[in-house]
C-alpha cells in the first residue's frame, strides 16, 4: 500500500533472484539504472553486508549535485536488499521474489520518523511540501529505475 510516506512497485524481470540481487546490491552500478543517483562507492571496503555504509552522488536538474551517505540494514542474497539514508532518514529497499517468467522485483521508498524530524528541522513551515515532492520522485523515480534494470539485465543474458 502506498501512502504520503511510502511508495513501491514492482516489475517481472528475465533473470533469478539471485542475479538481480547482485546486480542491485552492487551500489557501484547505481547510476546505470537510477534516474537520480549517478554514482556510488563503498565507504568501508567492498560490500555489501548489513551495517555497511556507501555514499552517492545524485543530480537533478535545477538543483545541484548532492552526495548522501547510506547505511546497509539488509543483505541477503537473493532475496532482500536495502538501505538508509543518513542511517535513520528514508529506507529505500528491493526484494526478489521467484515468479514463473524470472524475478519479482518490488523497489520500496519510505519516510522514517528521523527523516520526517530531519525535515521538520532543515525545512519549517516547508517541510510538507518538501516530503511530499521526495514521495512524487519516489513514484516517478522507482518505475524508471526498475525499467531501466529491467533492460539492462535481460540485455545482458
Amino acid at each position: 500500500m502506498n501512502t504520503p510516506l511510502t511508495y513501491a512497485d514492482s516489475i517481472v524481470i528475465a533473470r533469478s533472484p539471485a542475479d538481480l540481487y547482485d546486480m542491485v546490491s552492487d551500489v557501484t552500478r547505481m547510476g546505470e539504472w537510477s534516474p537520480v543517483c549517478k554514482a556510488c562507492w563503498w565507504d568501508d571496503g567492498p560490500g555489501p553486508w548489513a551495517g555497511a555504509w556507501f555514499t552517492g552522488r545524485n543530480e537533478l536538474p535545477g538543483r545541484d549535485p548532492w552526495e548522501t551517505r547510506s547505511q546497509v540494514v539488509a543483505a541477503a542474497p537473493g532475496e532482500e536488499f536495502a538501505f538508509v539514508v543518513g542511517g535513520t532518514w528514508t529506507r529505500w529497499g528491493y526484494t526478489f521474489t521467484p515468479a514463473a517468467d524470472g524475478t519479482l522485483v518490488t523497489e520500496s521508498w519510505e519516510m522514517l520518523p528521523a527523516g520526517l524530524k530531519r525535515f521538520d528541522e532543515r525545512f519549517g513551515p516547508d517541510a510538507a511540501a518538501q516530503v511530499a515532492n521526495r514521495f512524487e520522485a519516489a513514484r516517478t523515480g522507482i518505475p524508471q529505475t526498475l525499467a531501466a534494470l529491467k533492460r539492462i539485465a535481460e540485455g545482458t543474458l
